[in-house]
């Protein structure tokens, strides 16, 4: 079937009868069920992309009483204390392994899920990596417990798909705290050096990648494209360090939102230089004593928008948990807040610095939090939010992905996740008048938040080495995207966070969901009816961690 009656089958589901998402689910699937789609076929309009990962499940991945991180023996921060790995490879156990080793992860395949609307896999893309040799020179994997790894956004103009990770084997133990190659640094415990990439991926599945040395000590986590001359280059978002204070320079100038010239030589031909900023942020902006540097520039979510970047940051102790976006201008936030100028352009170049100060002062503050959104410092914040995906369905419609606290402190796990108010899927409207964004409602009917599920092959009842129930829970939403029908219709897909008594929760099996929004509705008791819908689950050593539409899509439209 063509993919243009996929996609009328997709529009006419919504309206004007407006049946439910679950309804929609089985048409869509069946439709998909009956395609006579080509096996090359990567994508086009009317679909969508998932990002996930599988752990490739041996017990000889860590051997008992291994010490870990690998070469933390010639660090100067040294070993934890202790006996070394508690577990072996075995999932999920070998997850406890986290909690003698802070730095532990194991680097993982990925694989990018061509989707109908309804969560119907049409055709699956493994990104090429170690356990092929020889099919393709050019690898990149992921660390499979890192959650805020592996977001999807599509380039500028819609026709590229990107995402970012590790130039490393699959199952290397530690990858995700490694130092990069040209920014060392030595009281960092993990003893090991890797480029971290952006990759780069056409609708007929061609795939590049672009090294960088930025994100040393920590992961690269979003990255869009801007390819309006040339190559062009990715704007890209993370954190850096996993040592002690003050950091190296050069482990500052790779944290945070990054500038990377984009390129499609091979990665062995590609030689990374420094680390290139595109913008910082700090909390002496809104008045309050200067964080670790380097540390308020730990973001998340990435998008852009009408010429602007925007990101989000919701983990960490430093900086502030919020939305973000970069000022071009330079007026958008004399006081660190604001909202972006009218003549705003998209940054065209790096953040330019003074070196002699970057290890003691950080970088030029040109980020300013959105109007509207927290703007206290965690560490004098009473209440904290936890923002990660960031989608605009208009100019006045701002979707915010909250993934929950992550608590797990004792019995109550799963009631407190059930209490939770902001996590899920809030909805920013903005006043023009007030210039400043006021929280609408947050949809949560049917994430069934704090409700453990059943993993087929799970351990059943608690994990010896916290206590805790194996079984996850639904604590929020991670990543997110949408599409905006003509009659004003708004659907989002996401992808759920998780709690558990599991050693690490980002190792739990997690879920696509989605829901629909009327776009023009600014009140709660309008939203009474809005549920979410489950399209799809992980399975056993199985995580789901991007969504977005497909190439060929441009700020929530198909073309």
């Amino acid at each position: 079937m063509a993919i243009e009656t996929l996609r009328s089958a997709f529009h006419s589901s919504f309206f004007p009868r407006r049946p439910t998402l679950a309804a929609l689910t089985l048409a869509v699937a069946s439709t998909a069920a009956n395609a006579e789609l080509p096996e090359s076929f990567f994508s086009g309009p009317g679909l969508l992309i998932v990002s996930r990962s599988v752990y490739d499940n041996l017990s000889s991945n860590v051997q008992t009483g291994a010490v870990l991180p690998p070469g933390c023996t010639s660090t100067q921060a040294g070993c934890p204390s202790g006996n070394g790995a508690t577990s072996d490879g075995t999932y999920p156990y070998v997850w406890n392994n986290v909690l003698y080793d802070p730095s532990f992860g194991i680097t993982a395949s990925i694989f990018l899920d061509t989707i109908t609307p309804g969560g119907e896999v049409v055709h699956t893309l493994e990104v090429p990596n170690s356990l092929h040799p020889g099919r393709d020179p050019d690898q990149l994997v992921t660390s499979f417990s890192s959650k805020s790894e592996l977001a999807l956004n599509l380039s500028a103009d819609g026709r590229y798909l990107t995402f970012m990770g590790y130039v490393a084997p699959v199952n290397a133990v530690d990858v995700s705290n490694s130092n990069t190659p040209g920014a060392n640094d030595p009281t960092n415990p993990d003893g090991q050096a890797f480029y971290r990439a952006v990759a780069r991926l056409d609708r007929e599945g061609h795939i590049s990648f672009t090294e960088t040395n930025a994100y040393s000590g920590n992961n690269g986590r979003s990255a869009i494209l801007n390819d309006a001359s040339g190559e062009g280059f990715y704007y890209t978002v993370g954190n850096a360090g996993n040592g002690s204070n003050p950091q190296p320079a050069n482990v500052i100038l790779g944290a945070g939102a990054q500038y990377i010239a984009a390129t499609k030589a091979h990665e062995a031909q590609q030689a990374p230089g420094m680390p290139t900023p595109l913008a910082s942020f700090s909390v002496t902006e809104l008045g309050a004593k200067a964080d670790k540097v380097g540390k308020d520039d730990n973001f998340r979510g990435l998008t852009v928008y009408n010429n602007v970047v925007y990101f989000t940051k919701g983990s960490g102790s430093n900086g502030v948990n919020t939305v973000y976006f970069v000022d071009t201008t330079g007026a958008a936030c004399p006081s660190g807040v604001g909202v972006p100028a009218a003549n705003a352009k998209l940054p065209a170049n790096p953040l330019a610095y003074t070196a002699a100060t970057v290890q003691s002062s950080g970088l030029p503050d040109n980020v300013c939090v959105l109007a509207g959104f927290p703007a206290t410092p965690n560490k004098t914040a009473t209440t904290l939010a936890y923002p990660f995906g960031i989608w605009f369905a208009d100019a006045n419609t701002l979707y915010l992905a909250d993934e929950g606290d992550g608590y797990a402190g004792g019995s109550d796990l799963y009631t407190h996740a059930a209490a939770q108010t902001g996590a899920g899927l809030q909805k920013w409207v903005y006043n023009a008048g007030t210039k400043s964004w006021k929280l609408a409602y947050t949809l949560q009917s049917g994430l069934n938040l704090g409700t453990a599920y059943t993993v087929a092959g799970y351990p059943a009842g608690s994990n010896s080495a916290t206590g805790l129930p194996w079984a996850p829970a639904t604590d929020g939403l991670r990543n997110i995207t949408g599409h905006v029908d003509a009659d004003g219709t708004v659907t989002i897909w996401a992808i759920t966070s998780t709690v558990s008594g599991n050693g690490d929760q980002g190792a739990d099996p997690n879920r696509l969901v989605a829901i629909r929004d009327v776009l023009r509705n600014t009140t709660a008791s309008g939203a009474t009816r809005e549920h979410f819908v489950t399209l799809r689950e992980a399975g056993f050593g199985e995580v789901l961690r991007g969504v977005s539409l497909a190439p060929g899509s441009v700020n929530g439209k198909w073309f």
